[in-house]
């Protein structure tokens, strides 16, 4: 088992303030993988105070020193990228091949992304009587969730240095072991010390010292909404900038022009990937009335070849989820689907057969659902998908827009020009037109309680940026 319970502070791994510990557990065995410290308001402030020491220097370095910087971290991430895959494998349950090819790759992606934005960003721009200066927001606080452990530390930590900021990272204390063996990689790629520091633990200790911190000068969440509200009401005595990246609850409109078969069982196998655990999962498939059976049939064919299972199995098509709290979770919506009179078409309560260790989901399908159903309004993150019926145009745009989320969207047709004008009416950060896939030099976010603030790209570099005016005498 992993001994994780030193933090990363000040380009040293130090012995926590506190003496809590966490047995951090694999899901697809139940039994414990790893321990952590919990940490404290005060080795928040130790972290804290690191970051701030380091920042006027740090701040102050080129353009040609953090790109050299961020290479650097590449070369590193490169040489521990089969390690960070099987971290999150035994930390969060994916697969093998999800790890390798999607998970692992996000981080570095991320930062070859990040790379290619910095050489040629406008960090000053002048004006006939004033210049504007893109400067470091300052000490900014990281807190990032289980269910794309590397993906959201590298989308933060990327761009925070390429600003010129220094930061405290808060992982998930659910999956923390992917974040360690990059606090090792970031140690390895010469990061200066206290840029870059490490502190684990629960949101409502170590999350709430750092959202609350007054030399903290920025918050970048990702997580619940719940949580992020949290962490907003923490952020507002001393006005820190919060940016946030929440829950979702996407509607995935398959418009009748649409190549169907494609649409529908690409759907299916979109929500079901990552065991459902994506906040920018389409998990609410939008079906013309007349063609519910059509889809109904398409679904069946499709979700039958998600196969659940060991991740360390070539042929395992989606893990367990990540906890027992989340199984819990989970189960009891799809309990709540079967009472408020959802039709079952795939799936349903209890594991899979032959999978009673682990917390394995089966792939579930709601068909001819509502949208003031339980399951189409609570976001589920668990291999559950919901079919809704809608009349016309407008009324599938009306159900889509009609959550109190807008991260992301999805809309099929055989006409782009015609999904592109359904895609301008719906009130989400992302739509995906005919299947497309993420992209990280486009911005990441959300509308209404899906967040604020946008990551990926331009953008996620803009976030960790203060705007500054240097007026100078007419002539």
């Amino acid at each position: 088992m992993r001994d994780l319970t030193k933090f990363y502070v000040n380009g040293e791994w130090v012995e926590p303030q506190g003496r809590k510990t966490l047995e951090v557990i694999n899901p697809a065995t139940e039994a414990p993988c790893a321990t952590i410290s919990l940490g404290n308001a005060e080795d928040v402030d130790a972290a804290t105070r690191a970051a701030r020491a380091a920042f006027d220097s740090y701040a102050a370095t080129s353009r040609e020193e953090r790109l050299e910087l961020l290479q650097n971290i590449v070369e590193a991430y490169q040489a521990r990228y089969a390690d960070l895959a099987a971290a999150i494998t035994e930390e969060m349950g994916a697969p093998t091949k999800l790890a390798q090819q999607a998970q692992a790759a996000t981080g570095l992606g991320h930062f070859q992304g990040m790379i290619a934005i910095l050489k040629d960003f406008p960090f000053e721009g002048v004006h006939e009587s004033y210049n504007i200066l893109r400067e470091p927001v300052g000490v900014v606080g990281l807190i990032t969730p289980w269910n794309w452990p590397i993906n959201q530390i590298s989308c933060k930590v990327a761009p925070a240095l390429a600003a010129g900021c220094t930061m405290v990272l808060k992982p998930s204390e659910v999956a923390p072991i992917s974040a360690y063996i990059f606090s090792e990689i970031m140690d390895a790629a010469g990061v200066p010390k206290g840029v870059f520091n490490l502190v684990n633990g629960t949101g409502p200790d170590v999350g709430a010292a750092l959202s609350s911190h007054p030399e903290i000068d920025m918050v970048s969440f990702t997580g619940s909404t719940r949580a992020g509200v949290e962490v907003a009401k923490n952020a507002a005595p001393t006005v820190k900038r919060v940016a946030q990246e929440l829950g979702g609850k996407s509607a995935n409109i398959i418009l009748d022009d649409a190549n169907f078969q494609k649409a529908v069982a690409g759907g299916v196998i979109a929500c079901m990937g990552n065991s459902g655990q994506s906040c920018n999962a389409p998990t609410r498939m939008l079906v013309p009335e007349a063609r519910m059976e059509e889809a109904i049939a398409i679904a069946k064919a499709a979700v039958e070849k998600v196969r659940p299972g060991n991740p360390s199995d070539e042929a395992t098509g989606i893990g367990p989820v990540v906890s027992e709290l989340q199984w819990n979770k989970i189960q009891g919506l799809i309990e709540k689907g079967v009472e408020e009179g959802a039709e079952i078409i795939a799936g349903g309560p209890g594991k899979p057969e032959g999978l009673e260790q682990g917390y394995y989901v089966k792939p579930t399908i709601f068909a001819n659902v509502r949208n003031n159903m339980t399951i189409a309004r609570e976001e589920i993150f668990g291999p559950v998908l919901s079919i809704l019926p809608y009349k016309d145009e407008d009324d599938a745009v009306a159900i889509a827009n009609d959550t109190p989320y807008g991260l992301a969207a999805y809309v099929s047709s055989g006409d782009e020009a015609h999904a592109l004008k359904v895609a301008r009416r719906l009130r989400a950060g992302s739509v995906h037109l005919n299947g497309a896939g993420v992209n990280f030099m486009a911005p990441f976010g959300g509308y209404k309680m899906s967040g604020n603030g946008r990551e990926w790209g331009v953008l996620g570099l803009e976030e960790f940026l203060e705007t500054k005016a240097v007026l100078r005498p007419a002539k």
